[in-house]
């Protein structure tokens, strides 16, 4: 693990826009043949056409093929999430207009949703809890998961097996650009969806970018990221142990850690040179450190690189709490781990990334509904703001909205 010193982003990679761009518009055009071509030459997986869905017998036989300890451990992460998610619906507003009117303003879920489930070292069973959990709490109807197949075309059981436990019936073969693409415009075997969520790499999340407006998304993610601010009564070793886990991630995934004391920072540092080579995992990986005295400057220096997490732990550390603005997430106290939101706690881990958390949110229940008023002017009250509304509407020109209005009067 290499260590640098002070806190700051790197420079995205460069895009991809063109070749994005290339594979949405074969997909457009050439529907599942498309998908399937892509599949092969990406992913290095042939499927026959009728394969490219999941048979629903395949989907229900995954189930038990997994251990108990990770059924259980999934039943645990699948009824935490639920449990946030569900507290997260807003209940119906009705506001009673001083001129009679009634404007009600409720929430309703979008009909389909699509999950992005990233391909990789391993099944990223947690990403399938994340989204799908949160979509059907949302209220979603139709849930349609894909991921890319691995050797010989085969969806990975595991990931299976966490679809059917977070009652999804509806599993595609498919990753990269082709799947956002089917997911956006349909194929014949892909029915569109009206949002798209889950984190992917870097063709993936450039193929949300081109796609948006098409449909919904949840975000731009980029690589993960975590900023740690521990002050001097906290316990090097596990502070080390959490920026080692991060750095799980991979090369690119920022990992910082602000020392609010001298002595802490190099007992973290002797506790990360030790740990790190028996750690293969990380090896690749880059520790960004700094030390500031004064609680609120490491606040800001942290906020400065909003980061994807940001996690507190010390007394002095764990009093910022209140005060944090510009983090995806913040995980606050001594057994706090950030490995728990990634899997466990309850909170999404779907989350905003390469500073976007000074502006966007977790994915939520929200990310799979939508506001809508319903306008009601019974009695008089028409005849009470035709008036107002005719006189503004003939301002911008539309004199049709004015008779509109006043005829109703």
């Amino acid at each position: 693990m290499r260590i640098t010193q002070g806190l700051a982003r790197r420079d995205p990679p460069p895009g991809r826009g063109d070749e994005v761009a290339r594979i949405i518009e074969a997909v457009r055009e050439g529907g599942d043949s498309a998908v399937l071509e892509l599949t092969e030459r990406f992913d290095r997986a042939q499927l026959a056409p009728d394969e490219l869905q999941v048979d629903p017998r395949e989907l229900e036989a995954s189930v038990g093929v997994l251990e108990p300890a990770l059924l259980q451990a999934l039943r645990t992460a699948i009824a935490n999430v639920r449990a946030v998610a569900e507290r997260q619906i807003g209940e119906p507003v009705a506001v009673e207009g001083p001129q009679g009117q009634r404007i009600e303003v409720g929430e309703v879920p979008v009909g389909r949703a699509g999950v992005y489930v990233p391909g990789g070292r391993a099944p990223y069973l947690s990403t399938v809890v994340m989204c799908a959990v949160t979509a059907r709490a949302a209220g979603v109807p139709q849930v349609a998961v894909c991921a890319p197949p691995g050797p010989g075309g085969k969806a990975h059981p595991a990931i299976l097996a966490a679809c059917v436990l977070c009652e999804v019936s509806e599993v595609y073969r498919m990753g990269g650009a082709q799947a956002v693409a089917a997911l956006a415009y349909g194929t014949e075997s892909v029915r569109a969806v009206d949002v798209i969520a889950g984190p992917g790499n870097a063709w993936v999340t450039e193929a949300k970018r081109q796609v948006f407006g098409v449909v919904g998304i949840d975000g731009l993610a980029g690589p993960s990221e975590l900023v740690v601010i521990a002050g001097a009564d906290a316990d090097p070793e596990l502070v080390a142990l959490d920026l080692l886990a991060q750095a799980e991630h991979g090369p690119d995934s920022p990992v910082a850690f602000v020392a609010l004391d001298q002595r802490l920072l190099e007992a973290v540092l002797s506790a990360v040179r030790r740990m790190a080579p028996e750690r293969p995992s990380v090896t690749d990986a880059e520790l960004q450190v700094m030390s500031v005295g004064d609680p609120h400057g490491a606040l800001r220096a942290a906020e400065d690189f909003a980061p994807e997490h940001l996690q507190l732990v010390g007394a002095e550390a764990e009093a910022l709490a209140a005060d944090v603005r510009r983090a995806g997430c913040v995980f606050v106290g001594p057994g706090a781990g950030t490995a728990f939101g990634d899997y466990v706690a309850g909170s999404n881990h779907v989350l905003p990334t390469g500073g976007s958390a000074r502006f966007e949110s977790a994915l939520s229940v929200s990310t799979f509904r939508r506001r809508m008023a319903r306008v009601s002017l019974p009695g008089g009250a028409p005849a009470r703001l035709a008036p107002a509304g005719a006189t503004l509407a003939r301002a911008e020109g539309f004199p049709v909205h004015a008779e509109s209005m006043e005829r109703r009067a």
